[in-house]
């Protein structure tokens, strides 16, 4: 094994944790606590993120585990991706397909809280050969997920000012963990990801999302279309630094559920930017539509 790629494997978890905190950081920055609490007290809205998140999502993942001949170490990454919804750039994919801000930025920290919650209690339930425990997990999830989300928002809340000032530094970061990180994951694992041609890998990612984007867009049971595209869009894409910063935590990890993680957050963004594209084209007509 070379130098560089031995390098590369040694800082490969730290960089996922530092792509994982400063990317949480980066939304409790940018949360609004009035919007999360208007969110949160709408009991139509906060149904429908925990039925979609956390009865649905995890349903539909079973299902697909089921019918597709899935290697273990696929079967437990799709479980673990079902039970993380909302990826981190979702922000981004809202301002594409015109949806709604402040419905996006409720929905990204309600829904982190929610998976640090469900992921620790159902995971072990729903996965077998799941190598870490509830409360392993759970700690992970706090430590760098549920902790700098709530620092940051806390930041904006009681010192908006410092929060201003600091955002642009740990925005950048951010930006540029998310773009090593997956950058780092292909040096390394693009061996096992060819390998994973004709597994029924990828097929299982694209089937969950596309079905899953489609029910939350179809049936939403009242809310605007630029907040169905929101919810669609969140909940199509699965948050990767949680499930990386599970897979990662656990005891002599198959490599392989790493490879599964990674080809996910690939495919999401591919997935997510088209569907993104197809809500604006949506939410134009809904505009016209309204104008006339």
């Amino acid at each position: 094994m070379s130098t560089v790629m031995q390098f590369l494997e040694v800082i490969f978890p730290p960089l996922v944790f530092s792509f994982t905190v400063s990317g949480m950081a980066t939304m409790g920055l940018q949360s609004r606590m009035s919007e999360v609490i208007a969110a949160f007290m709408d009991k139509k809205t906060m149904a429908l993120i925990f039925v979609w998140g956390w009865v649905v999502g995890p349903v539909l993942g079973y299902l697909i585990a089921m019918v597709l001949p899935l290697a273990e170490p696929y079967v437990i990454g799709l479980l673990l991706y079902s039970l993380a919804p909302c990826a981190p750039f979702l922000p981004v994919m809202v301002g594409t397909a015109r949806g709604e801000v402040s419905f996006a930025a409720a929905l990204v920290p309600i829904v982190a809280v929610g998976t640090v919650v469900f992921m620790p209690l159902m995971g072990p339930l729903m996965i077998e050969g799941l190598t870490i425990s509830a409360w392993d997990l759970a700690k992970v999830l706090l430590m760098y997920i549920l902790i700098p989300l709530t620092l940051g928002a806390a930041l904006r809340y009681f010192v908006d000012t410092a929060a201003t000032k600091i955002f642009p530094a740990v925005n950048v970061f951010a930006k540029i963990t998310t773009a090593l990180t997956p950058l780092v994951a292909i040096v390394i694992y693009w061996r096992d990801m060819l390998n994973t041609a004709g597994s029924f890998a990828l097929l299982s990612m694209t089937i969950f999302m596309v079905v899953m984007g489609l029910i939350t867009y179809r049936f939403g049971f009242g809310l605007k279309q630029n907040q169905r595209s929101v919810m669609s869009l969140g909940m199509l894409t699965r948050n990767g630094s949680v499930v990386l910063i599970a897979a990662i935590a656990m005891p002599n990890v198959d490599p392989n559920i790493i490879t599964y993680v990674i080809m996910f957050i690939i495919a999401s963004i591919v997935v997510a930017a088209i569907a993104a594209r197809i809500f604006a084209k949506h939410a134009g007509e809904t505009v016209a539509g309204n104008t006339a």
